[in-house]
């Protein structure tokens, strides 16, 4: 009988020699059982494989081994194919992600660019307009005065000009009037040797020529008090000159050639001299060299920096600055007979250049280019306009044709109001006939604006029809001069005679208009006095229906 084996804690003893695989007791153990399965369960698949490929060799009829083979091969070529084009698409994918994250990051520059600049733009734009950036998006009318004009003084200095003598006194004063309905303006310069009484101690002392105001108004740093300054002497001005003015911009040599480098570098003005020759100016030739050869050289035919013939000219910014400054105070000169005043018609005309520049380079039009002006310009000019004004001042530059800029003259005319000392003709200090002036340039009505003096002649036999037709005539604004009778003629009705040169143009339509004739050709037929532009012939048969107008 055999021995049973002795187990400890559930485990056999194992015995020498043994097998893996091999009995125990005669029978078999489970891990050969397994390993008997297993091999069977291979060696079945095995058979079963080579039953299907000869299954499939028979199904391919006539197919050699070699065909096959290569057929068996397009198989891997495939799964090659299908690994290249995963691999593909893959880096294609990594590639536009690449993309993706370029563009991000170039928007991500760009918006911080256009931030960066836009606050420049702010800044600069804070330190030219009032009130807040955001309104610059508004369009809003400028503020007006009684009679529908909006008025602007308009001051230029030179305290950025290194070494200028005089930089603390006001180079140039102008005021400007805009009729945002009419579409016109009117240009009015201020004799910078106008004596006026301050009001408040200045470096003159308490009375001095007006351009020594800016040095006592504008002590003082900062943007609002630059703003507060200018509307302080802009109601100083408007008192002395009888009107409203609602704002005030000062600009310097700075701002000067700015300009003229933002509307293409160069400016056109006509010379108007009562000289032959033109403008010559010689004050500036320093500008030209230290010698005469050097003079010659660069500011050539003669060596003079301002010598320009009668007719158009074209200036760049240096010569447009300095021909604003020119008045003739320095030997050789010629052109310059009316030394500040002919100045100020010169910076009347460089004015109205930039402006037919601007609108005809498309400066205006483009606000970007606008506003990268204002950039350039922010630590130079100052005004006391508003940023929701901005756009509606953009609007007026380019609306308002060249055309209907006039310029008004204070010492032109058979009575001109101030003198060649830049003082009124009535005396120092003495500005009512001044104020009456401009109130008359200034008048909604242009029958007040051009004063034209009308002459009224009795030809309807009729006695006092002249002095009845010219109270009618003077009750609607007309300037009548005298009244009188008619040389023995055939008239009809009401007959107008334009006398002179004169332009007029606004009295004769009216006239015209009112007694629905049209101006008769030729002389007048009688002489009359030589500050008399119409005569007005009343016929013998005059109606009343034209009194209203």
């Amino acid at each position: 009988m055999a021995k049973k084996s002795q187990s400890m804690d559930g485990f056999v003893p194992r015995r020498p020699n043994r097998k893996v695989g091999g009995s125990i007791g005669g029978e078999k153990s489970d891990s050969k059982n397994a390993v008997a399965s297993e091999s069977s369960d291979d060696g079945k698949k095995e058979k079963n494989k080579e039953k299907l490929k000869e299954s499939s060799i028979k199904g391919l009829g006539n197919l050699d081994r070699s065909e096959i083979d290569d057929s068996l091969k397009g198989i891997d070529d495939d799964e090659e194919k299908d690994s290249k084009s995963r691999k593909s698409v893959a880096k294609k994918f990594s590639r536009k992600k690449w993309i993706i994250r370029g563009a991000i990051l170039l928007v991500v520059v760009l918006i911080g660019v256009g931030a960066f600049l836009g606050i420049r733009a702010w800044i600069a734009g804070s330190n030219i307009f009032g009130g807040s950036v955001f309104d610059i998006f508004q369009t809003v009318p400028l503020k007006q005065d009684a009679n529908g004009r909006s008025n602007i003084l308009i001051l230029g200095t030179s305290e950025d000009d290194p070494g200028h003598q005089g930089a603390d006194l006001t180079d140039s004063m102008m005021i400007l009037s805009i009729n945002q309905t009419k579409k016109d303006a009117f240009m009015i310069s201020i004799p910078r040797d106008l004596e006026v009484q301050y009001g408040i101690p200045c470096l003159p002392g308490y009375a001095g020529k007006i351009n020594a105001l800016y040095t006592c108004l504008h002590e003082g740093t900062g943007v609002e008090h630059d703003r507060k300054a200018l509307l302080k002497e802009a109601d100083f001005v408007g008192d002395i000159f009888g009107i409203d003015i609602q704002y005030g911009v000062n600009v310097n040599y700075t701002v000067m050639r700015e300009l003229v480098e933002a509307v293409g570098g160069s400016i056109t003005v006509t010379i108007e001299s009562r000289h032959p020759d033109g403008q010559l100016d010689s004050n500036f030739d320093w500008k030209c060299g230290s010698t005469y050869a050097q003079r010659i050289k660069k500011c050539p035919p003669r060596g003079h920096f301002i010598d320009y013939p009668n007719g158009p000219v074209k200036l760049d910014a240096e010569h447009a600055l300095y021909l604003a400054q020119a008045r003739g105070d320095r030997a050789p000169t010629y052109g310059f007979e009316q030394s500040n005043f002919d100045r100020e018609k010169n910076q009347q005309k460089i004015i109205k250049a930039l402006r037919e520049k601007a609108v005809s380079a498309g400066v205006l039009a483009d606000f970007n280019k606008v506003r990268a002006i204002i950039d350039a310009l922010g630590k130079n000019l100052r005004t006391t306009f508003e940023f929701k004004e901005f756009r509606t001042l953009v609007a007026l530059a380019q609306e308002i044709k060249s055309e209907d800029i006039r310029s008004i003259s204070l010492i032109d005319g058979d009575n001109p109001v101030m003198g060649g000392d830049g003082n009124p003709s009535a005396g120092r200090y003495q500005f009512d006939a001044l104020r009456e002036f401009i109130k008359q340039k200034l008048s909604s009505n242009p029958v007040v604006r051009e004063a034209a003096p009308v002459v009224v002649l009795n030809g309807s036999g009729v006695v006092g029809a002249a002095g009845t037709e010219a109270d009618k005539l003077e009750s609607a604004k007309y300037t009548i001069a005298y009244t009188g009778d008619a040389p023995a003629g055939d008239y009809k009705n009401y007959t107008i005679y334009r006398v002179g040169k004169d332009d007029n143009s606004e009295t004769i339509k009216a006239l015209e208009k009112r007694y629905g004739v049209k101006v008769a050709k030729g002389d007048p037929p009688i002489s009359v006095s030589a500050n008399v532009k119409v005569v007005v012939i009343v016929g013998p048969k005059p109606t009343d229906s034209t009194s209203s107008n």
